[in-house]
């Protein structure tokens, strides 16, 4: 089953500490994979430019139910193309009532090699670095 789930390096890369690189596998290999799929904007990667989800395009975007559908559909797409090794089950993007600038998206996925679920919260900010007075955020 390791050869499926695959392992490398964890990440981010760390300088070598003389027993060389860390190493991971399994769920948590996965689970930085879709960490780094979200976290890498589309044509960041000149070889790959359209690895990512594209949500980074939306951070000055209001935060709007119709955001946060577009938000939900873009990570469903980026992880269906990009990880092969997970069914995603379920995406929700959700604002927290004390901070109109953040996102919470979770994510459900089952692995495909053993059926295992796997869940996973990025939080993501909109207008960063703009204080609640700054927030004109509608819902």
């Amino acid at each position: 089953m390791t050869d499926f789930l695959g392992k490398g390096w964890a990440f981010p890369i760390a300088a070598p500490t003389g027993r060389g690189p860390e190493y991971l596998s399994g769920a948590e290999k996965i689970r930085q994979s879709i960490w780094l799929i979200l976290s890498t904007a589309k044509g960041e990667r000149p070889f790959t430019p359209d690895f990512g989800a594209g949500i980074h395009d939306l951070v000055f975007s209001a935060n709007t139910p119709g955001l946060r559908g577009l938000i939900a559909a873009d990570v469903r797409d980026a992880l269906t193309t990009w990880e092969p090794r997970v069914d995603v089950l379920d995406v929700r993007v959700e604002t927290p009532a004390d901070a109109r600038n953040r996102l919470i998206i979770s994510i459900g996925c089952r692995i495909r090699a053993n059926n295992a679920p796997l869940n996973l919260v990025y939080p993501f900010f909109l207008n960063e670095g703009v204080g609640l007075a700054g927030d004109r955020g509608a819902d």
